[in-house]
């Protein structure tokens, strides 16, 4: 079925081959029956292009909840020592750091891939730069966990982020039947986020990154 212009444009011509076949002696009806001919095939054509046009697919939004690695230094800061090497990317054993698509630093999208906080911090030591620095387990600080009570299914029997939360900073109130989080204990990892993907239809705990926070 043909496109509105260019039916229009068939139309045209045709209307233009009449007029030509009426008012010169020498346009004769083999030639009106060869110029209809002719715009069928041009009309065709033009649909076709469109038609098998590649339709341009839709700019996926920029995401801001990256977290930065265990270790690092003020964002301002970091952003001046690292370099861009993708060392530390390289050295994660679970392929939780990532490079941001703007300037290729290291990041982590706690959803896809969190952070496992391994013993030694292989992505600390692999960084010459000191936008990473040593520092203990309980001394990371990527972030806190928000929990959104609206969301959250712990009032059904959900607990499976607190289950698996590596520094216990989660916990159930049965009182109230929400799952609480206990910003002392929270590093920022991610891995309940990741769970509570997993687990639920809706992600109910995310983490905020600790560039966003503020009195921390």
């Amino acid at each position: 079925m043909w496109m509105a212009h260019d039916a229009g444009r068939f139309v045209q011509a045709s209307c233009s081959s009449t007029f030509r076949m009426t008012t010169d002696p020498k346009y004769g009806r083999r030639d009106f029956l060869k110029d209809s001919v002719l715009s069928v095939a041009k009309a065709a054509r033009e649909y076709s292009k469109h038609s098998e046009a590649v339709p341009e697919k839709p700019v996926p939004a920029i995401r801001k909840d990256w977290l930065r690695p265990p270790g690092a230094v003020e964002e301002m800061l970091f952003l001046e020592r690292c370099t861009a090497c993708s060392d530390c990317v390289k050295a994660c054993p679970y392929g939780s750091l990532v490079l941001h698509h703007e300037n290729a630093t290291p990041v982590i999208f706690p959803d896809e891939i969190p952070c496992y906080l391994c013993d030694d911090f292989p992505c600390i030591t692999a960084c010459a730069t000191d936008a990473l620095l040593p520092v203990s387990r309980e001394a990371v600080r990527m972030g806190m966990a928000v929990v959104n009570f609206r969301l959250c299914t712990a009032g059904q029997g959900c607990h499976a982020c607190a289950s698996k939360c590596p520094t216990d900073a989660l916990s159930m109130d049965f009182d109230t039947q929400r799952m609480i989080v206990d910003q002392d204990q929270c590093v920022g990892c991610g891995i309940c986020e990741q769970i509570c993907k997993t687990v639920n239809d809706h992600i109910a705990i995310r983490v905020t990154p600790e560039r966003s926070l503020t009195g921390r």
